[in-house]
């Protein structure tokens, strides 16, 4: 899948199957559906790209200190951009 299928994939009601789990989590939260993909960042914390997500995630909800913590958990910087070009560097690592 590409990006552009990615984000014409956010025309439907439901992610296209064949996409990984995180993935899944960033599609839920493009629709807005932020505790869908949160659930899905906690369902493997202590896996660098799921803490990674739930930094991202953290993020969005303006919870820095939090996002922080899960920064550091993944290994990962603060992401300095914006959270649209957050989502896009991370829906470009994962696809």
């Amino acid at each position: 899948m590409t990006y552009d299928q990615f984000t014409e994939s956010l025309s439907q009601e439901t992610p296209p199957k064949q996409i990984s789990v995180l993935l899944q989590a960033l599609w839920y939260d493009a629709k807005g559906n932020w505790e869908a993909a949160h659930n899905i960042a906690q369902s493997s914390e202590g896996t660098r790209a799921y803490d990674h997500l739930h930094a991202y995630l953290h993020r969005v909800e303006g919870d820095t200190w939090n996002a922080g913590y899960w920064y550091r958990r993944a290994g990962a910087e603060v992401f300095e951009g914006s959270l649209k070009e957050e989502w896009e560097t991370l829906v470009l690592a994962m696809l």
